[in-house]
């Protein structure tokens, strides 16, 4: 099932490095050519939006409307199974205790001169917030994005989801309800992306983008980052688990599929120092497989990129984790603190046998928007920070630009920027 892979080879690493750039490039290859998209919306607005819709959804439908109303979104919300409610319930609590953690405080001090220097902070306006429709219709995807926006002051939180000519799934507009959404759109792609960034009649533009989507939808954001903000470009979603012999092999490959059953392009990746224990998980994947609704993606997903590393010792197993830069890492291992220690790249950080990936994706509290494809060496997951804006605040006194100012002069020359220079000069001539 999964491809074995021995760190006892030479260059173990660079070999190692090599596989997950294949899969990198498997996604490259995906990459779609949207700009026309963007420019037709940019230029006709919603028009071009209903075009786009009814050509890739593939629906016959002679409606205009592209938001839904606000008697819609409550009869909707009403009619949320129970259960399912207080589960959203109960995780729009525990995100948003958790993300209530994140905000910053600014700060202010004055130097040796009586310079007044500060930081502060305000809150993104505008926030576009895109959630997948059809099989990946996830509430979740709500809480995580609109929650952190909340709590970092932003007044203004606009959602789309495809629902153009269909139904919509009921948690999701309870979901965005509940976390306070100003207007919920019913369109998907592309399309939807180009209207938060140019506004149409019906779209508000918006100052940033958050949310996962399909290839168009990653495409679009790339494309249209600079006219606006976005959270990240993500790929499909990956996990990788450290486990030796004491951990259950059960639970392990049920950890592993979790992961896989999500696209066909995911990764699932185990570690172990154990050989026992990787041809058990191989077993016990084949059983679990079998009976898996979406039997097709996760064992597309394991038999294309599933990957078994053994590492005999604990410095491979620490190299293949921060090689690796996992989306979702978990480490079910005896010696968890050795390990965790020198744990450099990975989104999100599991720890223990009764910390599966799958409670960080719905309830535990931190956010599941991560960084994929080894972008966990450079980037972050989303948080509160990331609908802040940070503002520097200066204010220079007459001795501090008496005191500093020679050193901007020398400075500014140096760089053969004599206007810089001069801008100093001019305020340290003496007054006749």
């Amino acid at each position: 099932m999964l491809k074995f892979f021995n760190t006892n080879q030479q260059s173990f690493l660079k070999k190692l490095d090599a596989i997950l750039s294949k899969r990198k490039l498997e996604q490259k290859k995906r990459s779609v050519n949207i700009k026309k998209i963007l420019l037709d919306v940019k230029n006709k607005g919603d028009k071009a939006i209903i075009k786009y819709e009814l050509k890739f959804s593939k629906i016959k439908s002679k409606s205009k409307k592209l938001i839904f109303t606000k008697d819609e979104i409550n009869k909707i919300s009403k009619s949320i199974d129970k259960n399912l409610k207080k589960s959203i319930d109960l995780a729009y609590v525990r995100i948003k205790r958790f993300h209530s953690k994140q905000k910053f405080t600014s700060f202010r001090f004055i130097d040796n001169y009586k310079n007044n220097l500060s930081y502060k902070h305000s809150p993104i306006d505008k926030v576009g917030v895109y959630v997948p429709g059809g099989t990946a219709s996830y509430p979740s995807t709500v809480l995580m994005n609109c929650i952190p926006a909340m709590v970092a002051g932003v007044k203004n939180i606009y959602l789309t989801t495809p629902a153009f000519g269909t139904k919509v799934n009921p948690a999701i507009v309870y979901a965005a309800k509940k976390c306070g959404v100003k207007e919920i759109y019913k369109t998907g792609g592309a399309q939807s992306i180009a209207g938060f960034t140019y506004g149409t009649k019906t779209f508000t533009k918006v100052d940033k983008i958050v949310g996962p989507g399909n290839a168009f939808v990653a495409a679009a954001k790339k494309e249209v980052y600079g006219d606006v903000g976005i959270d990240m470009v993500a790929g499909p979603s990956e996990v990788t688990i450290v486990a030796d012999k004491y951990s259950n092999p059960t639970w392990i490959a049920s950890d592993l599929i979790a992961q896989a059953e999500h696209d066909m392009f995911a990764q699932s990746i185990l570690i172990s120092n154990s050989k026992d224990l990787i041809s058990s998980v191989n077993l016990k994947l084949k059983e679990q497989l079998h009976n898996l609704p979406k039997k097709k993606i996760a064992s597309t997903s394991i038999k294309n990129y599933g990957l078994a590393i053994y590492a005999n010792n604990q410095n491979k197993i620490i190299d293949s984790v921060n090689t690796i830069a996992p989306e979702h890492l978990e480490i079910d291992f005896k010696d968890t603190k050795k390990i965790l220690k020198k744990i450099k790249n990975a989104g999100s950080i599991f720890i223990g046998k009764f910390s599966p990936e799958a409670i960080g994706d719905y309830i535990a509290g931190p956010n599941h928007v991560l960084p994929t494809s080894g972008s966990a060496k450079f980037s972050s997951g989303l948080s509160v920070s990331d609908f802040l804006k940070r503002h520097s605040l200066i204010k220079i006194t007459k001795t501090g630009i008496e005191r500093l100012g020679p050193s901007v002069i020398n400075l500014a020359q140096h760089e053969n920027l004599h206007g810089h220079a001069n801008s100093i000069k001019m305020r340290l001539k003496k007054e006749n």
